[in-house]
């Protein structure tokens, strides 16, 4: 493989390299990096043994910077495999994994992910709380919001609210909310030039300084929004200075009241990596951050119904409501002792009705989260989905299903599929079964969910999204 890469860029790093710049430069004449990270948290029996098989299959060797990660090889396709769609683990560029690596979120966090598409951050900041805690997860483009969105239900996260939203719509709806924040900052992309030619075209010095700006004006909303002793990381995949230790020092400047903890640099001809810059800071306890910010006072935690929402037949409260059908869904999968198991397991926050769609809004530890922040913002999902609402019944979603091996010790009634008739149930097709009672009924492989199924006098009826069927 070889790219042509721009003079102003090939001098730009024989300045900032020196000695080190050719054997930058060839680098981009090797095969790029390919890795993924396996999710950690989960109930599902045997979850070792199936990571150690894969490591097995796929011919995996691990990723040093962290414990979850690993290289592929070219000649995997870990992409289109029952345990992908089951989301076991979540494909991701080695160096990328750095980032939150370094931020070390812990269960109870309240997090942020300020630009968060594709979801590989996110996922991986979710895995670290560990079902514990809150993680709102935002990303401006609609588009590229929906993949997040997706990303974030195939890998059963229950305790994430997914936005898209200005950084500074945000830092007005949460001032001084969040432990951790992260800021992986849309960039001039020079670590993707060996993944992605196109991006070379892109590049030039003015679009450098153009990133240089608006990555400082998302640092700007990204330190209202951090309490006193939070931590934010900021991450970019470039590896020019003035994006990076330049935009530090001028944040640094701005803000007396922030820290730099430390920066990590991996480079592509030292490391097995596309490239990737991250800095950790701080922000020191005090009065206030240098800026005269305050604390923000969060509202109590109680459940109203989501933007669009209706009031019930009979007047009944939102809330209300919200139970009622939380347990009409409990009814139609395992009954009453389903219902409370999994309530229990959601831990604190409350069901929410969001137009005919059933969720649980997290609240995080001590959070405060309500509907009330997020109204009036672009919201793709206020936590978990739970239920699609159809003539008084509760459906249950394919997000509910994808989370509950990481909700539950033990599942509600399923069918345990084998690797062929995975890949059948995967293309959408009904399967023949041999369980005798009818209704709603998880279809696993491993010990994973793929989805749901509807049992009718021997057969598995498939209700996995058309949207996401194999072809």
């Amino acid at each position: 493989m070889s790219v042509t890469l721009p003079e102003a860029y090939l001098e730009q790093m024989r300045n900032q390299l020196q000695e080190e710049a050719e054997p930058f430069i060839r680098s981009y004449a090797e095969p790029r990096t390919q890795g993924l990270r396996f999710h950690t948290h989960t109930h599902s029996a045997g979850s070792t043994a199936r990571t150690h098989r894969l490591i097995e299959e796929f011919g995996l060797t691990p990723i040093p910077w962290c414990s979850s990660g690993y290289y592929y090889p070219e000649t995997a396709r870990p992409g289109k495999h029952p345990l992908h769609a089951a989301g076991a683990y979540y494909i991701q560029e080695p160096s990328a994994m750095s980032a939150v690596e370094l931020l070390a979120p812990e269960p109870g966090d309240v997090v942020l992910d300020l630009a968060a598409a594709p979801g590989g951050k996110s996922t991986h900041i979710a895995d670290k709380l560990q079902g514990q805690g809150l993680l709102i997860t935002n990303e401006i483009h609609p588009g590229r919001a929906k993949i997040l969105a997706e990303n974030i239900e195939r890998m059963g996260i229950a305790n994430a609210v997914v936005v898209s939203a200005t950084p500074q719509q945000l830092a007005d709806r949460f001032p001084r909310y969040f432990d951790k924040l992260m800021v992986d900052a849309p960039c001039s992309g020079e670590g993707m030039f060996r993944k992605d030619p196109d991006a070379i075209g892109e590049w030039s010095p003015a679009h450098v300084d153009m990133c240089a700006a608006r990555q400082l004006d998302i640092l700007h909303s990204a330190v209202a929004m951090l309490k006193a002793g939070g931590r934010l990381a900021y991450s970019t995949c470039t590896f020019n200075e003035r994006e990076n230790e330049q935009t530090v020092a001028a944040l640094l400047t701005e803000y007396p009241a922030l820290r730099l903890i430390s920066t990590e640099r991996i480079w592509p001809h030292r490391d097995r990596g596309e490239g990737h810059f991250v800095a950790l800071l701080e922000l020191q306890e005090g009065p206030d951050d240098g800026k005269g910010g305050q604390e923000h006072e969060r509202p109590s935690n109680r459940v109203r119904h989501g933007s669009g929402a209706h009031r019930g037949k009979r007047g009944a409260k939102p809330e209300e409501d919200a139970m009622r059908l939380f347990a009409k869904l409990g009814d139609s999968i395992g009954g009453d002792s389903f219902a409370g198991e999994l309530l229990e397991a959601l831990g604190s926050g409350e069901p929410l009705l969001f137009g005919d769609q059933l969720y649980w809004l997290p609240a995080g530890a001590g959070a405060g989260m309500n509907p009330e922040l997020l109204r009036g913002l672009k919201v793709l999902r206020p936590g978990l989905h739970l239920a699609e609402l159809k003539k008084d019944r509760a459906e249950p979603s394919h997000a509910l299903a994808l989370a509950l091996n990481r909700l539950l010790s033990e599942l509600p009634p399923h069918i345990e599929l084998t690797a062929e008739q995975a890949e059948r149930y995967l293309r959408g097709e009904a399967l023949q079964t041999s369980q005798a009672s009818n209704g709603w009924t998880l279809a696993t492989y491993e010990s994973l969910p793929l989805g749901w199924g509807k049992v009718s006098d021997g057969q598995l009826k498939n209700h996995y999204p058309k949207g996401l069927r194999w072809v």
